[in-house]
C-alpha cells in the first residue's frame, strides 16, 4: 500500500491494440491450424518437385530432352514457345501446378515464354481429377476436359500476340548453360535451384493457408460471397452461383471439391446454371494460390489474372450465345 491505497495490480497479459480478445483467439487458432496443414503440404510438394526438376534436369544435360522437343517444336513455336515447354503443359495436364512449375524452373525460358507457358498451365493442370468433380457438378467430363485444352491454345495464341516482346528473366535464373557444365557441377547448379524455388513454394504456401484460415475465421469468405454477387450477371452467371465462384477462385477447385460438390447436392444451384459456372470455371479458377504461384517466380500478375477472367466470361457468353450447355 502507498498512503493507505492499494497497489493496482499490474497484469502480465499482453493485449494486442485494438483487438478484442476473442479475435485474438481466432487469429491465433487460425495460425495454429494453417501451420500444420501447410506442413504436410510443403513435404508433399518436396516430395514432387525434387524427382519432377532432377528427371527433367537430366533429360536436359543428356540431350534427351531437346530430342523430344524437335517433335513438339512447331506446335509450340506457333504460340510463341520453344518445344521443350511442351514437357511442362503435358505434366500439367495431369498434375497439379507445382509439378509444371517445378519443370518450368530447370527451363532457360524468359518471362515473356513462362507467361505465356503459365496461362496454359492455369487453363489446363490436373484435369483429370477437376474435370470429374465438374462432372459431379452437372457437367460432361470430356466437354469441361476438351474446353480446357482447346482454350488453352487459344489463350496462348492470344497472349503472344499481346505480350511484351523484352519481358526480363524468370526469378533465381541462373544464365548457366548446362552444356558448359560437367555433370557434378550441373548437379550443384539444379541443387541450388531447387533449393530456392522450395524456399518460395514453402513461404506461398504457408501464407496462403494461414490466409485461408483468417478469412473462415472472419467470416470473410462469406462477405465476399455477397459482394460478388451483383458481378455474376455481369459475367453470364447466375447470381446464386457467386458463393460457389468465390469459393472456387480463392481455394480452387481441388480443395473447393467438397464445397462445390455439397451446394449442388443440396440444390443451391440448378444443373443449367451449374454448367455455366463450370464453363467458366474450366478457364478461370484459383486466382489466388495457382496465379500466386506464378508470380513468386515472376511472372507479372495482371498477365495470369485479369485477361483469365475476361477469357472465362467471353466463353461463358458465346455458350450462351450458341445455345451449349
Amino acid at each position: 500500500m502507498i498512503n493507505g491505497r492499494p497497489l493496482k495490480k499490474r497484469t502480465t497479459n499482453v493485449k494486442w491494440t485494438g483487438i478484442s480478445s476473442a479475435n485474438q483467439r481466432r487469429v491465433v487458432e487460425a495460425i495454429r491450424g494453417g501451420i500444420p496443414k501447410a506442413v504436410k503440404t510443403i513435404g508433399w510438394l518436396l516430395k514432387l518437385i525434387i524427382p519432377i526438376s532432377l528427371a527433367v534436369r537430366l533429360l536436359q544435360y543428356t540431350g534427351l530432352l531437346e530430342y523430344i522437343a524437335h517433335f513438339l517444336h512447331p506446335v509450340f513455336q506457333a504460340v510463341g514457345l520453344p518445344g521443350a515447354s511442351a514437357i511442362a503443359f503435358v505434366c500439367s495436364l495431369f498434375l497439379p501446378l507445382y509439378a509444371p512449375i517445378a519443370i518450368i524452373g530447370t527451363l532457360h525460358l524468359t518471362i515473356r515464354e513462362i507467361s505465356i507457358l503459365a496461362i496454359m498451365c492455369l487453363i489446363s493442370h490436373n484435369t483429370l481429377f477437376e474435370s470429374a468433380v465438374q462432372k459431379k457438378t452437372g457437367s460432361s467430363f470430356w466437354f469441361v476436359w476438351c474446353l480446357r485444352v482447346v482454350m488453352s491454345f487459344v489463350a496462348a495464341f492470344i497472349w503472344n500476340l499481346l505480350l511484351p516482346e523484352d519481358m526480363g528473366m524468370p526469378v533465381g535464373h541462373s544464365g548457366v548453360s548446362l552444356e558448359t557444365l560437367a555433370f557434378w557441377p550441373m548437379l550443384l547448379d539444379w541443387g541450388m535451384g531447387a533449393l530456392k524455388l522450395c524456399l518460395i513454394m514453402a513461404l506461398v504456401v504457408t501464407a496462403l493457408m494461414i490466409l485461408q484460415r483468417l478469412m473462415e475465421a472472419f467470416y470473410v469468405m462469406d462477405w465476399l460471397a455477397h459482394f460478388f454477387a451483383p458481378f455474376m450477371r455481369v459475367m453470364g452467371l447466375s447470381k446464386d452461383s457467386s458463393f460457389l465462384w468465390f469459393v472456387a477462385n480463392i481455394v480452387g477447385l481441388t480443395y473447393g471439391s467438397a464445397i462445390l460438390i455439397e451446394q449442388m447436392e443440396n440444390k443451391r444451384l440448378n444443373v443449367a446454371d451449374a454448367r455455366m459456372l463450370n464453363n467458366h470455371l474450366a478457364i478461370s479458377h484459383s486466382l489466388l494460390e495457382d496465379t500466386m504461384l506464378f508470380v513468386a517466380i515472376g511472372v507479372p500478375l495482371f498477365w495470369v489474372s485479369v485477361p483469365r477472367v475476361l477469357l472465362a466470361m467471353a466463353v461463358v457468353w458465346v455458350l450462351r450465345l450458341l445455345r451449349v450447355r
